[in-house]
């Protein structure tokens, strides 16, 4: 059959002289056929010879052992220089203001934006909230660059900061979203972001991604700190959390019955800080009378606790 045919073949040969550890010369042979019609022996080839030749060495291109000495070994991810001095708000919000100037597709306010996050995380909560009053101003196209950085910030104090607009509703409703879901990417998070996030769950408009941030931010503080269910912020949540089971997740109707299943989602999404709910875990999954749904969401919430 035709698909069994070798429709292009290519052939690649090249002779590399060196000299002293440079490339002195290379010569390529590359050959190239098509046959799209093999029976009739149609086709086209191509033959391309390209040599390239060292034709001087300027003495300070040379390599140099002594510079090895200001090399390391690192990994790939992004870097970027420590800032020796100190930052202020006034020179934030002049970064602010110029990427409001800046095209919105351009290198330009790539840098500039990240340049805002990282001159964000030197910054305290008072001058952050400072900040936040001069800049709240929106941009072209109704963007706020503060809002967007706030949440790769990953500090104390722009956590608490992005909280507070959000309990007084200055925050659009898809930017709150973002900012729960970043929650589980804080490397190190601290008591002070539990302690400032823990209210927003007994809100009413409290959504999915609150009590799945918020627990996954608490999952990652306890996998750092031993005995966290016995701090105070983390003891919190989780009451706020065990209050929703009630004695054993007895359900009303279907609303009742996803709002439920997402308590225990995020639950099981803190981990060893649920270690005080597992008897009532376990009134949740006991009985058969209860839905199959919440047998299973109570079962699978135990997926991060220890077996003891």
């Amino acid at each position: 059959s035709q698909s069994e045919q070798q429709i292009l073949s290519s052939q690649l040969e090249c002779v590399q002289s060196f000299k002293d550890g440079v490339l002195e010369e290379a010569k390529c042979t590359e050959s190239e056929r098509v046959t799209l019609f093999p029976q009739q022996g149609s086709g086209a080839q191509t033959h391309t010879q390209s040599a390239l030749t060292l034709l001087q060495v300027e003495t300070d291109t040379l390599y140099n052992k002594g510079d090895s000495e200001d090399l390391y070994v690192t990994d790939i991810l992004y870097e970027r220089e420590v800032t020796k001095r100190e930052v202020t708000g006034t020179e934030v919000t002049e970064l602010v203001w110029k990427l409001c100037l800046a095209h919105s597709a351009s290198y330009e306010t790539a840098d500039l934006f990240m340049t805002l996050v990282f001159e964000l995380r030197h910054l305290s909560l008072e001058v952050l909230r400072a900040l936040w009053q001069r800049s709240s101003f929106k941009c072209r196209d109704n963007w706020q660059p503060l809002i967007d950085a706030l949440p790769s910030c990953a500090t104390e104090a722009c956590v608490v900061l992005m909280k507070d607009l959000i309990a007084s509703g200055e925050v659009e409703e898809d930017k709150v979203e973002y900012f729960f879901w970043s929650l589980a990417f804080i490397p190190n998070p601290t008591l002070g972001m539990i302690e400032s996030l823990a209210p927003l769950l007994k809100s009413p408009r409290a959504s999915k991604s609150c009590f799945l941030g918020v627990t996954a931010l608490v999952h990652r503080f306890c996998s750092t700190h031993s005995s966290c269910d016995v701090v105070p912020a983390v003891q919190s949540v989780m009451r706020t959390l065990g209050k929703f089971l009630g004695g054993n997740c007895t359900v009303q109707d279907s609303e009742h019955l996803n709002k439920m299943q997402l308590v225990l989602k995020a639950i099981g999404n803190a981990g060893l800080a649920a270690a005080p709910l597992a008897p009532a875990l376990s009134g949740c999954a006991a009985p058969r009378s209860q839905p199959l749904e919440i047998r299973l969401a109570a079962l699978h919430a135990f997926r991060r606790l220890p077996c003891s």
